[in-house]
């Protein structure tokens, strides 16, 4: 689902009316491309897997896990999967924990992605009950899978070095600075994570 190209626009012209230092970022380097993953199951069975590997090294370990299990749609083919071959496709003891803790959530019935709370710190309680999930993951999943517009992963290392750099800041806001100075851009807020990490791409450091 994610935010649309045209709400990305609508939210950070807003966020440019506030803050000059966006609106000049906007007009020098132009508007991100959405960023957009389906929502549920699958996508956080990604994240999990994709934690602290490379890009590369999860593609690998996702194609082996697709192999032994018959598929990584369906939350009941990990279930099923002895922690032996999970362990033999690349996984870890602990994310071999965490993907079983998903698959049992969801399975069971107590996590539905097409139901979470509308409150969005309800819904980042709901998906950091999962075993393996934090609290950056359960944003990034609320912005790019349900295009939740005033997600803020102000944790995010590039996301305070780049709004940092935007603000022209002396040095980087710490995740509780950045969410004050984020304050006035609700609730717009996501969209200024998605520049942000727009802003590292492009420009040089």
């Amino acid at each position: 689902m994610g935010i649309s190209a045209r709400h990305l626009k609508a939210s950070l012209d807003a966020i440019g009316k506030v803050e000059p230092a966006f609106r000049k970022a906007i007009r020098r380097i132009g508007y991100p491309e959405p960023r957009i993953r389906d929502r549920g199951y699958e996508t956080l069975l990604r994240a999990i897997v994709g934690q602290q590997v490379s890009i590369k090294a999860a593609a690998a370990i996702l194609a082996k896990v697709e192999a032994a299990t018959g598929g990584i749609h369906d939350p009941a083919n990990i279930a099923r999967t002895s922690d032996e071959d999970l362990r033999a496709a690349g996984l870890s003891r602990q994310k071999i924990a965490y993907v079983k803790s998903l698959a049992e959530e969801v399975l069971s019935g107590r996590l539905d992605f097409h139901a979470l709370p509308k409150d969005d710190d309800e819904a980042v309680a709901a998906v950091t009950h999962i075993k393996g999930i934090g609290r950056w993951t359960a944003e990034v999943y609320l912005l790019f899978a349900e295009g939740r517009r005033d997600i803020f992963p102000a944790g995010d290392l590039a996301v305070q070095i780049e709004i940092g750099r935007i603000l022209g800041l002396p040095e980087r806001p710490t995740e509780k600075q950045l969410r004050q100075l984020a304050e006035p851009w609700r609730p717009h807020r996501g969209a200024a994570a998605i520049f942000a990490w727009h802003h590292r791409r492009v420009v040089p450091v």
